[in-house]
């Protein structure tokens, strides 16, 4: 994502300043927008939490490639999940793209989750609305069907916290959530 220099930065920097930004999915012709409100930050090998922290994989690998390429991998062998990856490559840092709200083809993400309630508020939840699955492993962010663009508003508030459902490096506050926005 070479229109991106941005994603080349720290990788909490750049967590932080992906709150905002727009995920726009026109996967299987189903145009879905969405406005990320929650992501945590994830520091490679360097992160005990991280699934790089002990080297590439043929899982993994995507995380050690170009930063604006996508990461999905499977949750507990159920829901597929979605980071960005950031920094220089070979670093393997990536965020972890954890809930947004639909803007754009409600019905479209209501359709994919099968209900109406809570329809992107967590990482499976958000990938399901989006249509994303592991075949765009390795997808670049610029490009068609599945985008980063840039926010259409401001936020003024960011609560920072600890990451949700990991068992390692639990009291690092790199969960970030926007909480106001202008």
């Amino acid at each position: 994502m070479t229109d991106a220099p941005w994603l080349q930065s720290d990788v909490l920097d750049v967590a932080r300043d992906l709150l905002g930004w727009r995920l726009a999915s026109d996967i299987g012709d189903k145009r879905v927008l969405a406005e990320l409100n929650e992501v945590e930050a994830y520091a490679g090998e360097t992160d005990p939490a991280s699934h790089a922290f002990r080297g590439e994989t043929p899982r993994n690998g995507s995380m050690f490639g170009p930063p604006g390429g996508l990461y999905v991998y499977r949750a507990y062998g159920i829901h597929w999940c979605m980071n960005v990856v950031v920094g220089p490559p070979g670093t393997a840092r990536a965020v972890l793209l954890r809930s947004a709200e639909v803007v754009e083809g409600i019905e479209h993400a209501i359709e994919r989750r099968g209900r109406s309630k809570n329809v992107a508020d967590g990482p499976g939840k958000l990938t399901q609305a989006l249509g994303v699955t592991g075949d765009m492993d390795g997808h670049d962010m610029s490009k068609r069907p599945l985008r980063l663009l840039p926010p259409k508003r401001s936020v003024t508030n960011i609560e920072a916290t600890p990451r949700i459902g990991i068992s390692k490096a639990v009291d690092l506050p790199w969960r970030y959530v926007a909480t106001e926005w202008t």
